[in-house]
């Protein structure tokens, strides 16, 4: 393969014009991709890594038919909406097709965040209020007024960092959150903490104008929202005057397989009132969209501010986004979202029985979580273990992330075109390090039971898989869940390595 430049010019060049904030995967020993196909990425030396964390190369890298769209109509025109053409309104037509009849009106963007920007000026314009609840651990992107509203970023500046018009409800976690897996209606307990927020915030004199959530939380730890939890939440915010906004720019298009958008898992008598989308919607092609009812199209136009946005909806974009829905359909890639996300739970099922490290599974079609756990009963995250096994897995060429509120849990949300064969080739290497993992701990129990001086096994099951992950300061350092910073260097040994080789930076994806 071509390299235009040597990998070492290439780390020079980018610490030298790139921010330092914008930060790469494995810092340590980044990864140059020049090519990629399908669900395979490519580096400088032709090396194919198996891809199991790129959701916006939806229906695979350099798909062909997506790139024959893009050409054939960027040779004839690309210019703005302000000019008629058909490709904006049967795109439109086809999106909305997708949707519940009242979300029927579109506004074309660049961007996952442009998208939620846009989603709560409708909001706030369609209520007159300023108020927007989130989920803890949610993340809707990078503009000032979305990580306003993302506690996965503006709590890693502290907790005063939280701005007087934003309020946090505890994300519906079934398995580690305040309402688990035993409650007989979490969805609904869930939806109560909602409900006890508007009641404060009214009590302010404050009211609400949106409550935004993930349909299903990724950069909170792949958390899907027990049943009737969304019913209820939008009944509660109609009644304070607010609208409810789905956010499916990670998750949408097909990913859960069953259904073509995520909020769908709720059941047909939940509807959103503004549904943003974005990454997939262009397999890698920068687009995104806001779906909305006409009541708050027309409320927007209302405040007599014309909006236009000068690539939005452009030719080219949406002859783009016609070729990424056509494949979806041609290609049966929800059929596949189901028939291989159910054999990768399968498998990962089969390991957690083998593995005290797997706390739970969880996730729909192509999006699915696996949490990682110290103790069983206690749910202590395995933060070091599944940054660990994320470095193992790159040794190997597959490409998987870690992410949740304490780093602990294993993304998996691949391109569609993802086969029960990677499915396979994943779990089985898992299973090879959770083996050496839990091999290494079991030595070291032994060592610790026959009387090394200066350590001492816990009674609460923290033992010494309490390891610290030395890096950037994230969210998992937070003082309710500090790792044990003392029995470190020797659990590090124990183990069989060290977490000075990895960083628990927060890189989204």
């Amino acid at each position: 393969m071509c390299e235009p430049l040597p990998k070492e010019r290439t780390i020079e060049l980018r610490k030298k014009h790139i921010g330092p904030s914008c930060k790469v995967f494995f810092a340590k020993d980044p990864i140059k991709i020049v090519q990629a196909k399908g669900q395979y990425m490519f580096d400088e030396r032709g090396e194919r890594y198996l891809d199991c964390i790129n959701n916006v190369a939806h229906v695979g890298h350099s798909h062909p038919e997506v790139t024959k769209a893009a050409v054939k109509q960027m040779e004839l025109l690309n210019t703005n909406s302000r000019f008629l053409h058909d490709n904006l309104v049967q795109y439109a037509e086809r999106l909305t097709s997708t949707l519940p009849e009242k979300l029927s009106v579109c506004y074309f963007v660049n961007s996952g965040s442009e998208a939620n920007d846009l989603a709560l000026r409708l909001a706030r314009q369609c209520t007159g209020h300023e108020d927007v609840i989130t989920l803890d651990s949610a993340y809707h992107g990078h503009v000032t007024s979305l990580i306003d509203i993302s506690p996965y970023k503006f709590l890693q500046l502290g907790k005063e960092a939280k701005k007087d018009y934003v309020h946090v409800a505890p994300s519906p976690d079934i398995y580690r959150g305040k309402y688990r897996e035993d409650h007989p209606d979490p969805g609904a307990a869930y939806a109560k903490e909602v409900y006890d927020i508007i009641m404060e915030v009214q009590q302010k004199n404050r009211k609400i104008a949106a409550f935004i959530a993930e349909s299903m939380q990724s950069c909170g730890g792949q958390i899907i929202p027990p049943p009737g939890y969304f019913q209820k939440v939008a009944e509660y915010v109609h009644e304070a005057g607010g609208v409810f906004i789905a956010d499916e720019v990670q998750v949408g298009f097909g990913r859960v397989g069953s259904h073509f958008w995520s909020f769908q898992l709720q059941g047909e008598d939940f509807v959103p009132d503004i549904v943003t989308m974005g990454k997939p919607i262009g397999n890698g092609h920068p687009m995104s969209c806001v779906v909305t009812t006409k009541e708050i199209a027309e409320a927007f136009g209302a405040s007599g501010l014309e909006y236009f946005n000068t690539f939005g909806g452009n030719p080219v974009s949406c002859a783009i986004g016609m070729a990424v829905m056509d494949i979806i359909e041609k290609e049966g890639l929800r059929g596949n979202a189901v028939r291989v996300g159910n054999y990768l739970v399968e498998l990962l099922n089969e390991l957690k029985e083998k593995h005290e490290l797997i706390g739970d599974i969880r996730g729909a079609g192509l999006f699915v979580g696996v949490d990682l756990v110290k103790d069983r009963q206690l749910r202590t995250p395995a933060t070091a273990e599944a940054q660990h096994i994320i470095y193992k897995l790159k040794e190997r060429r597959i490409l998987l992330s870690a992410d949740g509120p304490h780093r602990n849990v294993l993304k998996f949300k691949p391109p569609m075109c993802f086969t029960k064969e990677d499915a396979k080739t994943v779990v089985d290497a898992i299973d090879e390090f959770l083996t050496v993992l839990e091999a290494a701990a079991g030595n070291k129990s032994k060592m610790v039971t026959q009387g090394s001086k200066g350590i001492k096994r816990q009674e609460n099951g923290e033992s010494c898989s309490d390891i610290s992950v030395e890096g950037e300061k994230t969210w998992s350092d937070q003082p309710k869940e500090n790792v044990n910073n003392r029995q470190g260097s020797v659990c590090r040994q124990g183990r069989g390595f060290s977490s000075e080789k990895h960083s628990t930076k927060r890189i989204r994806t």
